[in-house]
């Protein structure tokens, strides 16, 4: 049975670096960032742009689940509302598809740390660290699995959302 495999947490909490590093212990598998759905100049968050965006990655996450190619479809993006993944999985054929949706929790200190590092080597905006700090305190965790990434290596992190992907297959 094919699994899809939803990671979301807010900015900064390794969301992208932990879905790189399942690409390649799971396979076969194929890996969708959101914010590559909407990777636009400028920046624009809006009505429009919030459905294109989610009609990117329903359009991407169905095809992949339809290509006999892959057993793991892994997907990552900031989702800090239920409403924003419902929006999501609401659209995905998952009829035949195992759904483990993983939530990485970071403490507020260590995600000021890991933004603020971010900023001083030019991959985040200097306005990142208050969006991100905002979304953190309203954070939705539910009918997700939680992993606390505070302390914790990549490695370490991917090896629990493993456990948590196959369980089923070890019950």
């Amino acid at each position: 049975m094919k699994k899809l495999i939803i990671i979301k947490g807010t900015m900064g909490s390794g969301k992208t670096s932990i879905s790189l590093n399942l690409q390649k212990e799971l396979t076969p598998s194929v890996f969708l960032d959101g914010d590559w759905c909407w990777s636009m100049n400028p920046f624009t968050v809006n009505d429009n742009t919030k459905r294109m965006v989610v009609d990117n990655i329903t359009f991407l996450l169905n095809n992949f689940i339809k290509c006999e190619q892959y057993k793991y479809i892994i997907f990552c993006w900031v989702m800090h509302e239920k409403a924003i993944s419902d929006s999501i999985i609401d659209k995905l054929d998952l009829s035949k598809v195992e759904l483990s949706i993983i939530s990485l929790r970071v403490n507020k200190d260590e995600l000021a740390k890991r933004i603020t590092k971010d900023i001083k080597d030019n991959k985040r905006d200097k306005e990142s660290l208050n969006r991100s700090l905002d979304r953190l305190k309203n954070f939705d965790y539910s009918e997700s699995s939680v992993i606390d990434v505070d302390n914790k290596s990549v490695e370490n992190i991917t090896k629990e959302i493993i456990k948590i992907v196959n369980k089923s297959e070890n019950d």
